[in-house]
């Protein structure tokens, strides 16, 4: 009697991570409502949704920065309880948040090694930390000085930094938020080899980015969420970047920008001759009533240097700046926004808003004086403004005094442009108006753009992504080395290779 062979199929090894119905909330806020996420050992997961969707409040949850209320964590199987950052860390889970979590005056090699020490008979063996830094920094295929103190590094280095203190604990997961929101080029293309060669050694990596053309570059497959929930998981090759952004949003887009209708009028905005330094060489232009004007160029060719300018924020060596054919005699922002200029910035963190305080108090103030009567502010006027413009561009705030820095990237930069749209400006310069912004979020800052061009107000925008440049833009600017190097006189009929070679000729 003969017996067929029988195959046994050996089970499929269990995932690197399992997250399952994670639940968190906050008061008055239901962050998280049962998420699931899996990533694997070998791939990237791209996490994606809008700003507020819940995407840093799970990674914070796999950090042990939050303790879930429901849920469970699985890593090769095996529940875990995550309930601090060393948890995290024992788990061999490393976290790179937007801000990078350094201490600026040590070295490199010190933050590396940071609460983990090498040391000999009692004393830290700072020989040895810097000989393993720079181990994992040849592994990574970098040249940087284990010694260099953190503060005196670029962006991309702290960034490499961080890197190497998640190789340094043998991390199995790592998440990445936003890593090249403040990246050239030539940086981002690095970090994706880097990214390619941990991927080999069987790291699983979670890569969150609103930069959707990075992700079919990376991604293996995405996590899409919205609003505290899940809504998909996908194969990268199984789906599309309009169905991408459909379910990021929860509702059709026919386009990624917005049609517009524009009516040029006369010149607003002059500058003729600005000059400071090296980063600034007698550049001359105008923005007309009604346009919406790209300056453009790789970073360091003196685009924020020059918008700068224009608003006070830097004294000029020469030239001058008019509104409406009138000299204007502007020496520091205060003077700029008499004038009717409002600047968002580049960081609009930093030098945008007063993160610890309120929304409403940074809403007001660069507008206390028309809310004010004899020396008085008239709280409900104030109160009454802000939630004017905050229903008008969809601010999602729990209230006037939720604290500025809770909210997600695109509602903060909503909240800078109700106070400039508030004071009523003439002139608006948006210094790279959409960074760290979601699709859903960037279609409305892009419609609420036209519709102020529409208005008759003249509009500046500097911008490093050039789709945005050539996909709002009536004309472009092009500056290389200080100066204005061309002019693109119709955006939309323009290539992004007419626009890089400007940048680099």
């Amino acid at each position: 009697m003969t017996h067929a062979a029988q195959t046994v199929a050996s089970p499929a090894p269990a995932p690197l991570l399992e997250m399952r119905g994670i639940h968190k909330s906050f008061p008055g806020v239901q962050a998280l409502r049962g998420v699931d996420l899996t990533a694997r050992s070998g791939e990237v997961l791209a996490l994606l949704g809008e700003n507020g969707a819940g995407k840093s409040t799970l990674m914070k949850v796999l950090g042990g920065a939050h303790r879930a209320d429901a849920g469970e964590i699985r890593i090769e199987g095996l529940p875990r309880a995550l309930n601090s950052p060393m948890d995290s860390r024992n788990a061999r889970i490393a976290v790179i948040y937007q801000e990078f979590n350094l201490v600026p005056a040590l070295s490199a090699a010190e933050n590396v090694f940071l609460g983990r020490e090498i040391s000999r008979a009692g004393f830290v063996d700072q020989a040895e930390e810097r000989r393993a830094t720079s181990e994992l920094f040849q592994r990574l295929g970098i040249a940087l000085d284990p010694a260099m103190p953190c503060r005196e590094l670029s962006t991309a280095q702290q960034q490499l930094v961080e890197i190497a203190k998640a190789l340094a604990f043998d991390a199995r997961i790592l998440v990445m938020d936003e890593p090249t929101a403040a990246l050239t080029a030539h940086e981002t293309e690095r970090l994706f080899q880097i990214i390619a060669d941990l991927k080999k050694a069987g790291m699983g990596i979670i890569y969150i980015s609103h930069r959707l053309d990075e992700i079919f570059r990376i991604a293996d497959s995405v996590t899409i969420m919205r609003d505290g929930g899940h809504v998909a998981d996908r194969p990268i090759g199984a789906i599309t970047k309009q169905q991408m952004i459909e379910l990021i949003v929860g509702r059709e887009l026919q386009s990624e920008f917005p049609p517009r209708d524009a009516r040029v009028g006369d010149p607003r905005l002059e500058a003729i001759g600005l000059r400071r330094g090296k980063s600034v060489r007698d550049v001359s232009f105008a923005v007309h009533r009604g346009e919406i004007l790209a300056l453009t160029g790789l970073v360091g060719s003196g685009r924020t240097e020059t918008v700068r300018l224009l608003f006070g924020a830097d004294p000029r060596d020469g030239g001058e700046i008019r509104l409406d054919g009138r000299a204007l005699d502007i020496r520091s922002p205060r003077d700029a926004i008499a004038a009717g200029i409002g600047l968002l910035t580049e960081d609009r963190k930093l030098q945008g808003l007063v993160l610890g305080r309120s929304s409403l108090e940074n809403f007001s103030l660069p507008n206390l004086v028309g809310f004010s009567k004899r020396g008085f502010l008239r709280l409900s006027r104030e109160r009454e403004e802000f939630g004017r413009y905050a229903k008008t561009l969809q601010v999602k705030v729990s209230g006037p005094d939720q604290r500025v820095g809770h909210l997600s990237g695109g509602n903060q930069q909503k909240v800078v442009l109700a106070k400039w749209l508030a004071r009523q400006c003439d002139v608006l310069i948006f210094d790279e108006p959409t960074r760290g912004v979601d699709v859903g979020a960037k279609y409305e800052i892009y419609l609420l753009m036209n519709q102020l061009a529409a208005e008759g107000k003249a509009i500046l925008m500097v911008s490093s992504e050039l789709p945005e440049v050539l996909g709002m833009a009536d004309r472009v600017l092009v500056m290389r080395g200080g100066r204005i190097a061309g002019e693109i006189r119709d955006a939309r009929r323009a290539t992004q290779e007419q626009v890089m070679k400007l940048a680099f000729d």
